[in-house]
């Protein structure tokens, strides 16, 4: 039957070239963004995750932040406190030349003094981003008797939950219960080089420091020479010294390790983020070679669309020949 009042073939015409119209904005849109799922309406679970992938890449990337601010300050903590390693080397080498008979034990105080006053020196220096691993001041107060830490990772757990691992430095000898080199804030008795504990361990007749703390209350005894020292005191000395470096080196190691441990840590996190990047695009990502194939099919159905709605509502005019 034909109808003026139903044209069929133009509405079906028209409905095809609609649904053809609408995957057309569709491809045109992901060949624009480059996202095949680029908000929720187009897929809401992918979205969903992507979204919150790419969360945690922020904070992963401020973790990579934080390693490298951490690296710096580890290396800088291990600089400083080689470097006293080596001047702490040089006193003892001084005290054991000071045992022998003859020697002006006066002059040697003086070079004494200078290698500690060099130690100090950079232990005071050995900061980084006013973070100092070596010396206990009173700008430390507040942390003072916590490890140090550095942020290590983001993990975010399978209910959901997050939570930031931390790598962490405890600079505490077992010997002595020192936790930093020179400590300026309990008389002394937290820093390797201004504790009494030394002296103690051996049952020394002095309470020997190789560094005097700046706090109030000071007890120890400075490590010094004069031409009355004596040589049981010389021996002293020498083995208070020789436990300072011991656990001077066993701090290093610390420090050395720790550096190793964020360098490998480092490493991951950057792998880690480019992982979960590559997961968020298989997940979201328009794939251009599929798109632009889609795009030049739907551009020529559309085209044929409009060709076949012309030729429907054309059809109509044909009835005008009844009529004349």
């Amino acid at each position: 039957m034909t109808s003026l009042m139903t044209n069929v073939a133009a509405i079906a015409a028209l409905d095809t070239l609609r649904s053809i119209n609408r995957s057309l904005e569709a491809t045109q849109a992901r060949v624009s963004s480059g996202f095949r799922v680029e908000n929720a309406s187009d897929n809401a679970a992918y979205w969903s995750i992507a979204t919150t992938m790419r969360s945690d890449n922020k904070a992963l990337s401020a973790v990579e932040d934080a390693l490298s601010l951490g690296a710096a300050t580890v290396d800088t903590a291990y600089t400083g406190m080689h470097g006293a390693i080596e001047i702490v080397d040089e006193v003892k080498a001084k005290l054991v030349a000071a045992r022998e008979p003859g020697v002006d034990k006066e002059k040697i105080n003086k070079e004494l003094t200078e290698l500690k006053s060099q130690i100090r020196s950079i232990a005071e220096s050995s900061s980084f981003n006013g973070e100092n691993w070596l010396v206990a001041s009173a700008g430390q107060a507040a942390t003072y008797a916590l490890d140090k830490t550095v942020v290590g990772s983001f993990n975010r757990a399978a209910d959901g939950t997050v939570s930031i691992a931390t790598l962490d430095y405890d600079p505490n000898p077992a010997s002595t219960g020192s936790r930093y080199l020179i400590d300026d804030l309990t008389g002394g008795d937290e820093g390797i080089l201004t504790s009494d504990g030394y002296a103690l361990a051996i049952g020394a007749g002095q309470l020997w420091a190789l560094v005097l703390s700046t706090s109030a209350g000071v007890h120890q005894d400075e490590i010094s020479l004069s031409s009355t020292t004596t040589n049981a005191q010389l021996d002293e000395m020498i083995s208070v010294v020789d436990m300072m470096m011991s656990d001077m080196i066993d701090a290093a190691t610390k420090l050395g390790t720790m550096n190793t441990r964020i360098e490998i840590q480092s490493n991951f996190v950057a792998d880690l983020t480019d992982t979960i990047e590559r997961g968020i695009g298989r997940l979201v990502d328009a794939d251009m070679n599929e798109e632009s194939t889609r795009l030049k099919a739907l551009e020529t159905q559309q085209q044929l669309g409009i060709q076949s709605l012309s030729i429907a509502n054309s059809n109509s005019q044909s009835i005008l020949q009844l009529f004349r």
